[in-house]
């Protein structure tokens, strides 16, 4: 499902995402990492990871091109078996893998895999962001982090397809401008810690298949579908919306006007939602601390109850005092 056509289509397009400057900008760094048959990039590998290697003379860039992204998977499974075999340095640009998320596959893009003389395999990102005075944004850097763990996983069900299955290295190359230069330089990261928790965050996912079962005959998400038959579509996939949402999901904006319109307390955070209770509505939020409803002893509700006398006894000072009342 291209999920930002059924988005547009159901009037609340996504409009997140990298900014052209950034994007051009990447672009052209990653250009330069690249260039000359990527004879810089396959130095700093050898550099940071493995220096004990003979010097990459005359690497391997080989051709990925093929119809389809099924073809580009294929034709990437088959450039790393013959690259493994071949015991030389080998650079793949933009390789297409492909990841088993709750039994369908999902197709990605790395910036670059280098397969060692040795046979082992490397994930290599290439970032923006600069490194200065030899330290990074670390938010950026664990961002970067999280997805190579992903790569590796992916890169991970690809060798136990080839016998003997190749050595996948949880150390990836993270490259990024240094200073405020166009120059790059490199820095491995350990992503082991990253690549545990993102495969045991899969492995708790609900299948595709399972989720599928639930749904009434018949649902389509075509977004060609009419607005009432295709939101009735949407609507019965359960959804819990949450700020976080609008940075990864582009169905965001729409779930947050569902969730604004039947007043869930979702809409104002998880954190909120957690300190809550059982109280899943504003509307049942306000009445607790009205004392029109919830039960005396929850905690939730005897807190909701004594922010609200203290609120109207800051409201009654201010106004006595003639101040202006708080909102």
């Amino acid at each position: 499902m291209d999920k930002a056509a059924l988005a547009s289509a159901l009037g609340a397009p996504p409009v997140f995402g990298q900014s052209q400057f950034a994007f051009m900008r990447g672009n052209a760094f990653e250009a330069r990492v690249k260039a000359d048959g990527g004879a810089e990039l396959l130095r700093l590998v050898r550099e940071t990871l493995d220096p004990g290697a003979e010097p990459p003379e005359r690497p391997h860039v080989p051709d990925l091109t093929a119809p389809g992204p099924e073809g580009r998977r294929t034709r990437t499974e088959q450039a790393l078996r013959e690259a493994t075999a071949a015991g030389a340095w080998t650079l793949l640009d933009h390789p297409m893998l492909a990841l088993d998320v709750a039994g369908s596959p999902a197709l990605l893009e790395p910036d670059a895999v280098v397969v060692h003389p040795d046979g082992r395999w490397t994930v290599v990102e290439i970032k923006s962001f600069p490194v200065l005075d030899g330290s990074a944004d670390p938010a950026k850097v664990g961002a970067a982090a999280r997805q190579a763990a992903v790569y590796v996983l992916a890169l991970e069900e690809t060798a136990a397809r080839l016998e003997p299955p190749p050595e996948v290295r949880h150390r990836i190359l993270l490259v990024c401008p240094k200073d405020f230069s166009n120059l790059p330089t490199a820095s491995a990261v350990d992503v082991r810690k990253q690549r545990a928790v993102t495969a045991r965050q899969l492995a708790r996912l609900t299948r595709v298949e399972d989720i599928a079962g639930t749904l009434p005959d018949g649902v389509c998400f075509s977004p060609d579908l009419p607005a009432e038959e295709l939101t009735a579509a949407v609507e019965a996939v359960p959804a819990t919306y949450a700020p976080e949402c609008l940075s990864a999901c582009e169905l965001a904006f729409h779930c947050r006007a569902r969730a604004r319109a039947a007043g869930a307390v979702t809409a104002l955070g998880r954190s909120v939602r957690a300190e809550l209770g059982g109280l899943s509505t504003v509307d049942d939020v306000l009445a607790a601390a009205r004392g029109e409803a919830g039960d005396p002893d929850d905690p939730a509700v005897a807190a909701l109850r004594r922010a609200a006398r203290l609120r109207a006894q800051a409201l009654a000072a201010a106004d006595r005092e003639g101040a202006a009342p708080c909102p």
